[in-house]
This record gives structure tokens, sequence and C-alpha cells, in this order.
């Protein structure tokens, strides 16, 4: 890899590396479970069956104490919910899962989170729908802020916890009678949007409400729906992708105030972000790596990341360099869009010899300034603007809140 890996991205990789945790210990056997095949689980893991007994576990929590199936013994049932920070589905199901902690007080239900995730297996494009990653200092942050009602533990640094109950994604719940034994397992409920309107089968309340009442299961095996489980050796996948933009090209190319404004309107169902620059501008440089890691982490939605130098246009081959230096390539999940709008990348010179076109073309409210960064949503309503050096949290979390953080019913 070039020495050039983004500063953001390295901040962000080692920030999820750090944890802090001890090894949990090797959970207990559970009877009659059977390695899983075809699936390309890591070593280790294994599929519980209904019936099966729970497997032991000791995880810190994030109240910084640790939690262990023992101190659950008291519950009637106990349900193990893998969920996570990340994943859209898990985020949508948060709420309902908070309301059956709620709905159940007091009638013999525990619930307990537990996240299963290694944070550096997670690409930055893979968090597009999240504030956060998988770590477990980025776990207290998301609980507090989502109000959580229910023990959330950490297992992405051994995983072994996952590997013990065949945790196949996030969210995939799991329910055990007063003996622990193994009565429901998988989605908690059909819907992965966070509407509640849109559940149309209650699968894990119909499990908790026939144990409560004394009766079986009416289904007692779904499949879940939602991320993937982010195994350690998935590590490998995110050092392919960051290869994948240290080596990528850029293309560049003249662009007028017309050709601005007509990328301005944005007559596509792309969120824009905007950024005028140039490679002798100090703070343009300082704040690049911020852009670009914006484009790594929304490179799955619908969103482009369009840079637009005012250096001049003979210095087309500086500029290109400075591009592929900072990696600001085009994901591929947006050259399909690109191609049928007939454009050859999202890189542009500006070719006028003064800028006042650009501004009325771009943003009037502009002040004149580089560097200039403007976010638009479809239609081209202004989502941010920011004059001078940007803040990368603060320009992601805008984004974020304007294009959401779970999957949406199509219209």
């Amino acid at each position: 890899m070039k020495l050039s890996l983004l500063p953001a991205l390295v901040l962000l990789l080692a920030a999820s590396l750090v944890s802090g945790q001890t090894p949990a210990p090797a959970p207990e056997p559970a009877s009659k479970k059977t390695a899983a095949k075809g699936h390309n689980h890591p070593e280790g893991f294994t599929e519980l069956k209904i019936g099966d007994a729970a497997p032991a576990f000791d995880l810190l929590g994030i109240d910084e104490e640790k939690h262990t199936l023992a101190e659950y013994a008291d519950a009637p049932l106990l349900m193990i919910a893998f969920i996570s920070n990340h994943c859209p589905t898990s985020q949508a199901v948060e709420g309902r899962l908070k309301q059956i902690v709620k709905d159940y007080k007091g009638k013999g239900l525990r619930v307990v989170g537990i996240n299963p995730n290694d944070p550096a297996a997670l690409r930055p494009d893979e968090l597009g729908y999240s504030k956060y990653n998988d770590s477990f200092p980025e776990m207290k942050r998301h609980a507090k802020e989502q109000e959580f009602n229910f023990p959330y533990l950490y297992d992405g640094e051994t995983q072994a916890v996952a590997k013990a109950y065949g945790c196949l994604a996030t969210p995939h719940v799991m329910l055990f009678d007063k003996e622990r034994k193994l009565r429901y397992q998988g989605r908690l409920d059909d819907s992965r949007y966070v509407d509640a309107a849109t559940v149309t089968s209650h699968d894990a309340r119909n499990a908790i409400d026939a144990l409560l009442a004394g009766k079986p299961v009416p289904v007692e095996v779904t499949k879940p729906h939602g991320c993937s489980t982010k195994w350690l050796d998935k590590r490998s996948e995110v050092i392919t992708d960051n290869e994948k933009w240290e080596k990528g090209e850029v293309t560049v190319e003249l662009i007028d105030a017309a050709g601005v404004a007509a990328l301005r309107k944005n007559d596509t169902k792309k969120v824009r972000l905007f950024n005028v620059w140039a490679t002798w501008c100090g703070p343009c440089v300082a704040e690049f790596p911020e852009l670009v890691a914006t484009a790594r982490k929304f490179g799955l939605r619908d969103f482009e990341f369009i840079s637009i130098s005012i250096n001049e246009p003979g210095e087309m081959k500086e500029v290109k360099e400075f591009l592929e230096k900072h990696n600001a390539i085009v994901p591929d999940k947006i050259k399909p869009s690109l191609k049928a709008e007939g454009r050859s990348g999202n890189a542009y010179i500006y070719n006028a010899p003064n800028t006042d076109a650009l501004i009325q073309a771009l943003d009037p409210e502009w002040p004149g300034p580089i560097p200039h960064t403007l976010v638009v949503a479809p239609g081209g309503a202004v989502i941010y603007r920011h004059n001078e050096e940007v803040n990368g949290d603060e320009l992601r979390e805008k984004i974020l809140e304007a294009m959401g953080r779970f999957y949406v019913p199509e219209k």
C-alpha cells in the first residue's frame, strides 16, 4: 500500500481495534450441537438446535461489569439478542426490542444484547447507515444515544460466544426456557424496516407468549435477516478494499459554470457532496482525507463526492496526481449512474478566469474563500454547507441524518 493511506481511515480502524478487553473464557459445549457446513463460517462455529443448552458466557458489558449466563438464572425466560451498532436492520429493530423489554417487565423475561462483530472486519462502506463502528467504546455511545434498556455485551475480540451460539447475523435472537434449553431462534420479526406497522409476523413475541403460557412455540425456527456476522477472518477483505482504493485511477475534466449548475440541480436520486478546492490551498489539503473518508463511508449508498478544483486548467496533471494520492476514486456503486449521465468521473477543474459565475452556479451563499463544501439532496435542497476547513465527523453526521440509519420501503 502507499504511505498516503487516508489518515482519517487509519484513525478509524485504529480506534476500532482498541477495546481494552480481556479474552472471554471458552463457552461450555452444548448438547447435540453440530458444526455448520457450507456457509464459510469460522473454525469453531457451531449451530444450536432446538432443545440444546445455552452455552456459558462471561463478557464485558457497556456498564464495565462482567456478565455471565448464571447471572440470569432466576429468569423463567432468557432472550439472547445478537445485535450491532452498524447494521441498518439491527438498528431498525432496536425500538421493537426495547418495547419487548418494557412489555414483559415483571413477567419473567430477561433480554441480553451481545455484539458479535470484529470492528476491524468492517469495510468503511459497510458503515454507511451508522454513526458508529462496532467497537466497545462505540457500543457505549450508541447504546446511550438509543437508550438501551437491556445489558449490551461485547464479544468482538474473541467471538467465542458468537461461534458457540451459531450467530449468523445481526440481528439474530435466541430464546431459552427456565432450564436454559433453546426454544426459539431466528429473526425478531419479519420486517427489516423501523416502522412497527410493517411487521406482519411477531415471531419472537409469539414464542415468548407461548412459553409464558406453558404452550409449545408455534414456530421454533425462522431465518434471521440482517448483516452477516463480521468474523475476524474478514479483515483480509478490508485490506483488499483498501488496496483497491490505493491503486484506483482518477479522471479529471474541465467544467464551466453551466456544467456546475447542472450538477448542482441534482436531477438524480443521489445525495451530492461538492467541494471546491486547490492544490495550493493549505486548508483544502488538510481536509481532503475527511472528504474521501466520507465518500468511502457512503460508498454503498446513493451518494456522490464531486470535487471542483480552481487550479489553472493547465495544471490537470498536478490535480490528477493529488486526487490519486488521496484515493479520490469513484466507488463502484455509482459508476453506472455516471455512465447514464454521460460523465466519465467526479473530478473537475473549473475553467473560467474568475469564480463569480461558479459561486452563482454552485452556492450564492458561499462567501468566496476556499475550501467550500456543499451537500445537496436529490432535487437540490441544501443539507449542509461550510466554508473553510470542514469537520469530518460533523459532515458525516449531517449526511447520515439526511439519508437515514434504516432501510426504507420503496415508494
